[in-house]
């Protein structure tokens, strides 16, 4: 999905910077629309954009969906920030206070509060932030701008310290997204922001477009960031849609397909235990003194059975209840595995929650072992069978309901972060080739 987030300076009501902006939108494929400051007053009937459909806001801070997409869930915490649920993944939309440094710093200590609430989800924080991330994003003439304060930019590090984000567009040479002249000297700021969950950026790619500020087919005085999102939005009914883009131009879109995940059917029918479960009794067990064993998400046991057979006290679980194993009643394991779950969940935050099922299963000091399929061996296998492209992996079959991605040991690493795993150290590494692991630990504390 592209999202195009940019500050309209108040514009979208001017009928040229209207339909220069509905001009770009279309040229460039946008899905998503979030803008700052995009009309005047605050309060009026917002303006209507061909091919989008108003999903909520004000003069403050709007979006709009592609009219082919179910509406997303709105809501606005303040009037500064606007909360956006894409699929799986949170957008906080945001416009900074504009004059003050301490309005800002108090600003970014509340979007680090809402940012821990989020426990874990996928988080994208964008729009204009009026402030210079580094000393070198903030100029006034030739010399660096004292605009943005040491105690503002202390205070945006420790949001994305804290909620494991990057600062996407912060480029060794800065790529401003806003130039004004004042008192005679240019003024040049990359205030314009994206900040991104870590594990999605490998994934997700963020251009900023500085056309949109100058020429003749200008629309606003700011860059617009545009955001490629492994995220692929629900199909909107048809009765959402009252009056489409199509009817006008003749060419219909295809709409994505509603869906049902049924990730159990991915499990396979084994008659012996997995390489990957004889690989843990016979390299990790015994170095990790390992007498307890739950295999989470063993679909029809049997590595469950190979555990119990190698003198492990063995338990399993598999949510798909027709595979006869229930939730546990203990807890406290020494090892639990996860062999091949995460890359047949649909999405990230999927993902983390499986993590921190899987961990809560756990003892303090214990282990989690995930074992994935590689990103090679699933893009092999997409182009063998045509598969079709979802969110940031592939439907293997859509009928069936199943999808796949290959997943990483960094990616699993980073997903494990924020399920509050770590790396274990001095933990064997398994012989394991053409999959991917990671081995976990579980703090003690």
């Amino acid at each position: 999905m592209l999202l195009a987030s940019v500050n309209l300076n108040k514009r979208l009501g001017a009928a040229s910077a209207h339909s220069n902006l509905a001009a770009w939108l279309r040229e460039h494929g946008v899905k998503a629309v979030l803008a700052q400051e995009p009309f005047k007053p605050a309060d009026r009937t917002p303006p209507a954009l061909g091919g989008f459909t108003f999903a909520g806001g004000d003069g403050h801070l709007a979006a709009w969906t592609s009219e082919d997409l179910a509406l997303p869930a709105v809501s606005s915490p303040r009037t500064w920030v606007q909360r956006i649920e894409l699929e799986w993944l949170v957008v906080l939309q945001v416009h900074l206070d504009a004059y003050a440094s301490a309005a800002r710093a108090s600003q970014l200590a509340e979007l680090a509060a809402m940012a821990a609430a989020e426990d874990g989800r996928p988080l994208l924080i964008s729009g204009d932030f009026n402030l210079a991330p580094r000393p070198e994003d903030g100029l006034f003439g030739e010399e660096t701008s004292t605009f943005t304060t040491d105690a503002e930019r202390q205070t945006l590090r420790q949001l994305m310290q804290g909620a494991g984000l990057v600062d996407t567009t912060a480029e060794t040479a800065p790529a401003f997204t806003f130039e004004r002249v004042f008192s005679g000297k240019p003024s040049r700021f990359r205030c314009d922001l994206a900040l991104l969950s870590d594990h999605l950026t490998a994934t997700t790619t963020v251009t900023p477009d500085a056309t949109v500020r100058s020429g003749p087919k200008a629309f606003t005085d700011h860059s617009a960031l545009l955001i490629d999102l492994p995220v692929t939005g629900q199909a909107a009914e048809p009765d959402d849609v009252l009056f489409a883009l199509s009817e006008l131009t003749g060419q219909t879109a295809a709409a994505p397909a509603q869906r049902e995940y049924q990730p159990h059917k991915t499990a396979m029918s084994r008659q012996g235990p997995s390489p990957a479960s004889r690989a843990v009794t016979e390299h990790l067990t015994g170095p990790l003194g390992v007498q307890s064993v739950l295999d989470h998400g063993c679909g029809r046991g049997a590595d469950v059975a190979h555990y119990r057979s190698a003198g492990l006290d063995a338990e399993g679980f598999d949510p798909h209840d027709d595979f006869g194993w229930p939730h546990p009643e203990r807890t406290g394991f020494d090892l639990v595995t996860s062999m091949f779950v995460l890359n047949v969940l649909p999405d990230p935050w999927q993902r983390i929650q499986a993590l921190k099922d899987a961990a809560s299963f756990a003892r303090p000091g214990g282990h989690v072992v995930v074992v994935t399929r590689s990103p090679e061996e699933i893009t092999k296998a997409a182009a063998d069978g045509g598969w079709t492209a979802h969110h940031d992996g592939f439907w293997s079959s859509q009928s069936k309901g199943t999808f796949q991605r290959g997943i990483d040991p960094g990616e699993i690493t980073a997903l494990a972060r924020r399920a509050g795993l770590a790396p274990a150290e001095c933990a064997p590494v398994l012989p394991l080739p053409g999959v991917c692991h990671a081995v976990l630990a579980k703090p003690r504390t």
